[in-house]
């Protein structure tokens, strides 16, 4: 495979510089891809917990369902993440994971990433990195569920959604897709999918955020970052300082 076209490459790279042999042990990770479609369930709260998956296209989402049949999204999972890395030390599954669309999935048992923390003193500065920020997107999401406004929780994630997207993609541009359904927004968001739709509206009617089907396009990117209350201190992550970059 290519080094330039591997989207975990691509991730890991945001952190710090990579050697080639770096890179060689980030593809093992992808060598068994399994083609996945579209609403694929990777697995369930209570499934043993010996494996992760690197997303190497598509997106996923972790879910709780309440005693209501309710279901709550609790991360929204984009290409070159490890799913799963929260688990590390459970013997059982904490959440279920399912795809949003079609993708490529590859697992890996955790032995796997032991061999890389024996081997790359670099690869397990980024590991703990990508663990710490996974956290930091957790307790944002807690945020933006407890003390934001509709429009408040709406903009935010979207911004959110547009900068996490750019780490990989450096060229994106103001207009990009976002795969999830109305339903699927609002079980991140809190909101009815009523709600998540009227939400859109109003901010389309003050020139937000356009949105055409899955694709959405944001005239003035600051103006939604202010919208949503929006610190990306928990995004601007990097661990170039202590390795010396």
């Amino acid at each position: 495979m290519d080094p330039e076209n591997s989207c975990i490459i691509k991730h890991f790279s945001h952190y710090c510089s990579l050697t080639d042999e770096e890179k060689k042990l980030l593809i093992s990770l992808e060598d068994s891809p399994s083609d996945v479609k579209s609403g694929s369930l990777l697995w369930e709260m209570g499934d043993p917990a010996n494996e992760f998956c690197t997303l190497k296209s598509g997106w996923a989402y972790s879910y709780r369902h309440q005693e209501n049949g309710d279901r709550q999204i609790l991360e929204v999972f984009l290409p070159g993440d490890i799913v799963g890395l929260r688990e590390f030390a459970f013997s059982q599954r904490l959440e279920g994971v399912r795809m949003i669309g079609d993708g490529v999935v590859c697992h890996f048992p955790h032995k796997r990433l032991l061999d890389i923390f024996r081997e790359s003193l670099p690869l397990t500065s980024v590991m703990f990195a990508i663990s710490s920020r996974q956290q930091a997107l957790m307790t944002e999401r807690l945020v933006n569920l407890a003390r934001r406004s509709a429009r408040q929780k709406m903009a935010h994630f979207l911004y959110e959604m547009y900068l996490r997207l750019r780490q990989t993609n450096p060229y994106l541009t103001n207009q990009f897709r976002l795969p999830l359904s109305q339903e699927q927004l609002a079980d991140v968001l809190g909101l009815s999918p009523v709600h998540v739709s009227r939400t859109f509206t109003a901010l389309s009617e003050d020139g937000l955020v356009f949105r055409d089907r899955h694709h959405l396009t944001i005239p003035d990117l600051n103006a939604l970052s202010c919208e949503g209350d929006f610190n990306d201190c928990y995004l601007t992550d990097s661990v170039r300082p202590l390795l010396g970059d």
